[in-house]
C-alpha cells in the first residue's frame, strides 16, 4: 500500500464513509493515476479536465457516473492532499433525472407468479412490498419484523439510516411459510448474499435494485426469474405500492 493510498484510506475511515464509497473512491483515484502513469499528487486541474472529457467522450459514461468520479478526486485533493479545489475549473456536469418505470398491478402479479421457486417468490414479494434494496433484504433479521405494529425495521440502509416500512398481512404469511421451509434457522431471513440473489437484470431494473454483475448464460437459465409468463394468476390480495427509483421507499 502506497503512502497516498494509506492517507486517503485513513481519511475516509476517519470520516466514517461507507465501505462501498471507500472502494469506489480508491478505485477512481487509482484509475486517474493509471491514466497518466503518474502519481496523483503530481497531477493538477489540467489533467482532471482531460480525464473528465475522456470519461464522457471515450468511455461514454453518464453524467451521474462522471459526477461520482469527480467527487472521489475532489475528496482526494481537498481532504487528503489539503489542496484547493476550484469549481470553476472543474465544474460538475448536470445530473440527469429520468421518470421511473411504474408497473401495473397485473404486471407485478405476473412477475411475482413467474418465480420458479418459493424462495424467489418471497424475495420478489418482499422487495416489492417493502421497497427494500437487495443488500438491505439480505441483512433482514427475524427480530426486524414487528408483528404487533405490522412494520419491518430496515437497519443501516442507504446513508446508514434506519427506517420502518409497512408489513402487509399477505407478506407476513409468506415470510412465515418461508421460515418454516428452512431446515437450518439462520440469523437472517434470507441465506443468499447481496451479490448472489437469483434475480435477472431486467427484473432488478424494474424493481429499482442495483445490478452488480452480469450473470453468464448458463447461470441465467438456472437462477433468473422470468418477467413474463403465459398465464396471469388472480391479483395478489395485498395492495401494491408504486415502484420508484432506488433512492425512494415504496
Amino acid at each position: 500500500m502506497t503512502r497516498l493510498r494509506k492517507m486517503m484510506l485513513e481519511e475516509l475511515q476517519r470520516l466514517n464513509y461507507a465501505e462501498t464509497t471507500i472502494r469506489s473512491y480508491i478505485r477512481t483515484v487509482e484509475d486517474f493515476a493509471r491514466r497518466f502513469n503518474c502519481s496523483p499528487d503530481r497531477l493538477g486541474p489540467r489533467h482532471i479536465r482531460e480525464y473528465q472529457a475522456e470519461l464522457f467522450q471515450k468511455r461514454k459514461l453518464s453524467s451521474n457516473s462522471v459526477v461520482r468520479h469527480l467527487a472521489a478526486l475532489r475528496f482526494f485533493y481537498i481532504k487528503t492532499l489539503r489542496r484547493a479545489w476550484s469549481i470553476a475549473e472543474t465544474p460538475y456536469p448536470k445530473w440527469v433525472f429520468r421518470l421511473p418505470t411504474i408497473l401495473s398491478q397485473e404486471e407485478v402479479a405476473q412477475l411475482i407468479d413467474g418465480a420458479r421457486t418459493p424462495y424467489h417468490r418471497v424475495l420478489l414479494m418482499t422487495l416489492y412490498a417493502t421497497g427494500a434494496r437487495r443488500a438491505e433484504l439480505t441483512h433482514l433479521k427475524l427480530t426486524d419484523i414487528d408483528r404487533q405494529r405490522m412494520v419491518i425495521r430496515i437497519q443501516g440502509g442507504k446513508g446508514r439510516k434506519d427506517r420502518d416500512v409497512m408489513l402487509s398481512p399477505k407478506l407476513l404469511e409468506e415470510l412465515r411459510a418461508h421460515w418454516r421451509r428452512l431446515h437450518r434457522k439462520p440469523s437472517t431471513c434470507f441465506l443468499a448474499t447481496a451479490t448472489t440473489v437469483g434475480i435477472s437484470r431486467s427484473t432488478q431494473k424494474r424493481f429499482g435494485t442495483p445490478v452488480r454483475k452480469r450473470p453468464s448464460e448458463r447461470e441465467s437459465r438456472k437462477t433468473c426469474t422470468p418477467t413474463r409468463c403465459d398465464t396471469v394468476s388472480p391479483l395478489i390480495s395485498w395492495k401494491p405500492a408504486r415502484i420508484y427509483e432506488p433512492s425512494r421507499c415504496c
